[in-house]
């Protein structure tokens, strides 16, 4: 990955895509964070507890139609968003669809003081901070995010008080050709 500071030493000739860059998928995380995350009572921030809740929020977000398959078997009604293709491509892990990226992601954030990481026993919590509240506040009313923002809105509707467990099984259960099956490493497709 680049960040958008580094892309005067990119080669022109060289095609880059949104992909590629840090920001992007930073910028997705502080949303994912602020809109299928909770409320934390005592602070008034936001957070995800778990990681493995945190992957497959981000899987049903960045898979909008694996998200409405999801929400049909569920019995949960959710209505195809302007997100209609698949925003950024994950990989099979251990525990279900994952990306490489997000350790050097979240220490960005945790970095840029955006996000705060901390851990009870096993369990990793991520927190937006007031400065991460604030940018994200700012990113969901941009109109260039709108239709992510919309499909974040169903994806915590439909699967945001589900445990990180509970979700990691209801992939594997769901997307046994898509996820289960497919090689550890492997690219998923739709």
């Amino acid at each position: 990955m680049t960040a958008t500071t580094a892309l005067d030493r990119y080669p022109a000739g060289l095609p880059l895509t949104a992909d590629q860059i840090t920001e992007f998928h930073a910028a997705r995380l502080l949303l994912l964070v602020y809109l299928c995350g909770t409320k934390d009572q005592a602070s008034g921030l936001y957070r995800i507890v778990g990681l493995t809740k945190l992957a497959k929020l981000d899987f049903f977000v960045r898979y909008p139609e694996f998200f409405l398959r999801a929400a049909v078997y569920l019995g949960k009604r959710a209505e195809p968003t302007a997100v209609g293709s698949i925003e950024s491509a994950m990989t099979r892990h251990h525990y279900g669809p994952w990306d490489a990226r997000y350790y050097q992601l979240l220490a960005y954030l945790e970095g840029r003081e955006l996000l705060v990481v901390d851990r009870e026993a096993a369990t990793v919590i991520f927190s937006l901070t007031n400065e991460g509240l604030g940018f994200a506040k700012r990113l969901s009313n941009d109109p260039t995010c709108r239709d992510i923002g919309t499909h974040m809105k169903a994806v915590k509707k439909v699967l945001g008080l589900k445990s990180g467990d509970v979700l990691k099984k209801l992939v594997y259960e769901l997307f046994d050709q898509e996820v289960t099956k497919l090689p550890l490493g492997h690219v998923i497709q739709p």
